[in-house]
């Protein structure tokens, strides 16, 4: 659908904090089923313009990726910085890390990648592909910094509002 552009964007003032901490009630199970520790520093006033249903998928996608590539009793942290009129998240975890070459193809639909997490969860590859999407098309960008064994930051900018 989004590939079509069948998925309808209906921007509005989201609050960032309680967005992720909408999506951390969903997948905390998991990660205290891995006893993983998740930071949330997210303060209570940033706000962005986005898509609610769009953002909610970014969060979800981004945090159950770190959930799934990082080892029992990893930490996950969460954070935002300001770049003028964009807000900085960060999703970083302490995880397997990901090579350059792989790196290189997460964001790419015509290059299919199967990763199996620290205890054998099954992934596509496709959340990736769909978390890029939507950040563009709420006029951001995404990124990422990995050290194979070290962990991995994903970075994505989304505009801010008052």
């Amino acid at each position: 659908m989004s590939q079509k552009g069948s998925i309808n964007y209906s921007p509005g003032r989201i609050n960032l904090k309680t967005t992720v901490l909408n999506v951390l009630n969903i997948l905390n199970p998991l990660a205290k089923s891995k006893n993983i520790e998740i930071s949330n520093h997210l303060i209570n006033d940033v706000y962005i313009l986005g898509d609610t249903d769009m953002t909610n998928t970014i969060f979800r996608n981004l945090i159950s990726n770190a959930i799934k590539f990082t080892p029992n009793n990893g930490k996950i942290s969460i954070k935002s910085d300001s770049n003028g009129s964009d807000s900085i998240i960060s999703i970083s975890d302490t995880g397997v890390g990901i090579s350059k070459d792989n790196i290189n193809n997460l964001f790419r639909i015509d290059f299919h990648s199967t990763s199996i997490g620290t205890n054998q969860e099954k992934g596509t590859g496709l959340g990736l592909i769909l978390c890029k999407e939507f950040i563009e098309k709420q006029n951001g960008k995404i990124w990422v910094e990995s050290e194979i064994g070290k962990g991995t930051t994903f970075y994505f900018t989304l505009p801010k509002t008052t």
